[in-house]
């Protein structure tokens, strides 16, 4: 059987190549993904945009694999690996409190600055990715040194970013606001634990993710009628807005664009590689909050040094880390892991192996049926209906910055999708 590295000479694309690309855009997206939670500062409670952004997300989860894949193959692929459904659910259960804990600390310090925080959430992915699977296993020096500073100026941007918010005036909850981004961080690192365990089983991510969206909808609803009055929570009054809807609607869909990415990230290169580079998504969250709403306007020279300098450590961070291109040895740990999986539940190691190389055995479920294609009319027209009623939300933007930005994602768009359909047809 060939080896991973055997294969990757057949093409001129290298999975590490791959995965470095679909965290990249991934970044794009994600950042682009939290500027619909400033809505929060009009008035609204975290509750209800997370709620609101979970529907979206809801909706596009199962557009994209169904359109790629179709239905058919996508529960094919979970009754094949039918222990990893409860994993998928409990990573949508930590996603949707993540979520909630963002909009808690976008209200409270501001998107630019609540953004790198909870991206400290690459340490927490770091610890699993080694103690779990192990990741930098047979690592070389030079690849332990990456990771070791890497993780180290990630942790010193994070405490940059919190000093800049407790002295900066941002606010009188500004220090609930730190609480919160370090809790989505917690949850979000936690929540790459299912995601790597599924891909070394063999799992689509397609697949994964339509498994997913159940968890973090049901949580979120949960959390919704618990903790914000029921059917008297706010979520009920936005859902009548459909003007304010679509932009939410639109953000979850954004976020799911850019998960998806992610998801493959993780696949080819790990989560201690692929989480890091894709939470350079901090840099596209500071330059929307920056850019487009206008949050560092009239920030003091020592703030803004803070804030910039905080951002940059954290960039070079993450960067050091995901550069840090896994050795044989390092293969050959990953090798073993996936044989403990495949052993632990009698999964076929030989398409196990192929899927971890973007190569899956082909299957007959991949075609597509009737319902796949009235799934995906279903959705467009809810987003087609909501963006006919849609207004301008009351929020101050600067429109120019606007169109930039979402020009810069279309382009990040095209160019992973055109390297992951042409190297792994999005296996």
């Amino acid at each position: 059987m060939a080896t991973i590295v055997d294969k990757q000479g057949k093409h001129r694309l290298s999975l590490h190549g791959l995965g470095v690309i679909c965290a990249l855009t991934a970044a794009v997206w994600l950042g682009a993904a939290e500027a619909p939670t400033k809505l929060v500062t009009a008035g609204f409670s975290p509750f209800a945009i997370s709620s609101a952004m979970v529907c979206g997300v809801f909706l596009s989860r199962w557009t994209f694999p169904t359109l790629l894949k179709g239905t058919a193959y996508v529960f094919a692929d979970l009754a094949e690996k039918k222990h990893l459904i409860v994993w998928a659910l409990l990573a949508g259960v930590l996603w949707a409190e993540g979520n909630t804990l963002t909009v808690f600390a976008v209200r409270d310090v501001g998107l630019a600055v609540a953004f790198p925080l909870w991206n400290a959430n690459s340490l927490i992915g770091l610890l699993w990715g080694r103690v779990l699977f192990y990741e930098l296993k047979g690592a070389n020096r030079g690849n332990i040194a990456k990771v070791v500073l890497g993780a180290v100026a990630i942790a010193l941007a994070a405490v940059m970013l919190a000093f800049s918010t407790v002295h900066a005036g941002v606010g009188q909850h500004a220090m609930h606001g730190v609480i919160a981004a370090i809790g989505a961080a917690f949850c979000f690192g936690t929540m790459y634990v299912p995601y790597r365990k599924a891909y070394l089983s063999g799992m689509n991510p397609l697949s994964f993710v339509t498994a997913f969206t159940v968890g973090e909808v049901t949580m979120m609803f949960a959390l919704t009628f618990a903790l914000d009055h029921g059917m008297h929570s706010s979520a009920v009054q936005l859902f009548h807005q459909p003007g304010l809807l679509f932009w939410l609607f639109l953000g979850g869909c954004v976020w799911v664009v850019g998960d998806l990415f992610q998801q493959f990230a993780a696949k080819y290169v790990g989560i201690g590689r692929g989480i890091p580079l894709s939470n350079t998504n901090q840099l596209w969250g500071l330059a929307w909050g920056a850019l487009v709403f206008g949050e560092l306007a009239g920030a003091s020279h020592e703030r803004m040094l803070l804030v910039i300098g905080g951002s940059v450590v954290m960039i070079l961070g993450a960067l050091a880390i995901s550069t840090a291109v896994a050795s044989e040895q390092e293969q050959h740990a990953t090798n073993e892991v996936v044989k403990r999986e495949c052993e632990r539940y009698d999964l076929d190691h030989e398409k196990v192996v192929l899927s971890q190389q973007g190569d899956e055995l082909d299957r007959s479920a991949g075609d597509k049926r009737w319902w796949d294609y009235a799934i995906v009319a279903v959705a467009t027209g809810i987003f087609v209906w909501l963006a006919v009623r849609a207004v301008i939300p009351p929020l101050q933007m600067n429109l120019r910055w606007l169109g930039v930005l979402a020009g810069i994602l279309l382009l990040a768009l095209a160019a992973g999708t055109y390297c992951l359909g042409k190297r792994t047809n999005f296996e």
